[in-house]
């Protein structure tokens, strides 16, 4: 239809995902923020799915994928590359939970493709480059889950606990208390790591 595009579609949404998370979000919704009859937005996507599938392709390749750099290791692209989505998840609302609901678009599926031949001209195979890729994601997601869904500070409750759990507060008190970056840092290094021992010495960077 004259005036929309997928794209501006793919916009919107995200804007309003924003403004209303992920529960909130309809076609209908959609449709009143452009000015438009709902039946006009199903030009560009018969479903709401597809829709939701358009906006998780765009939180996705607005993380930056590709091969690693020249030069450089496969444990620091894959480092700042976990970072990277980690960070584009966390720029929308709910952007976790619409990632987790949609399938991957045909544009990130040739995105890995790049990945995975860097990835297997560095001494993966095919196989472990994409369990490597796919613990990546699926680790990044899940992180993000939480650290959308939960508060930062100790509930009163979780205060008044901690007092007759001395090993717990300890913890706590030394940096263990939800504290996302450090701990999806410490994530990613045991991720790393494990990698590192599962592939051949010619991969090890």
């Amino acid at each position: 239809m004259k005036g929309l595009s997928r794209e501006l579609l793919i916009d919107t949404g995200l804007r309003l995902l924003d403004e209303v998370g992920l529960d909130g979000l309809s076609v209908r919704r959609l449709a009143a923020e452009l000015g438009v009859q709902s039946p006009a937005l199903y030009w560009h996507f018969k479903t709401k799915q597809e829709l939701l599938e358009g906006m998780a392709a765009a939180i996705i390749m607005a993380a930056g994928m590709g091969p690693p750099e020249n030069d450089e290791t496969w444990p620091v692209w894959l480092r700042r590359r976990a970072r990277a989505y980690r960070k584009s998840l966390l720029s929308h609302r709910d952007g976790a939970r619409l990632i987790t609901s949609a399938r991957r678009a045909p544009d990130a599926m040739e995105g890995f493709e790049r990945e995975l031949e860097a990835m297997v001209g560095l001494g993966f195979t095919p196989v472990l480059a994409l369990r490597t890729i796919m613990v990546i994601a699926d680790y990044a997601n899940g992180f993000v889950l939480q650290e959308q869904a939960l508060h930062t500070q100790p509930s009163p409750q979780e205060l008044e606990m901690l007092k007759r759990l001395p090993t717990l507060r300890e913890a706590f008190r030394s940096g263990g208390y939800r504290q996302p970056d450090a701990a999806f840092e410490y994530g990613l290094e045991v991720i790393v790591a494990g990698t590192q021992a599962l592939l051949p010495p010619r991969g090890i960077g």
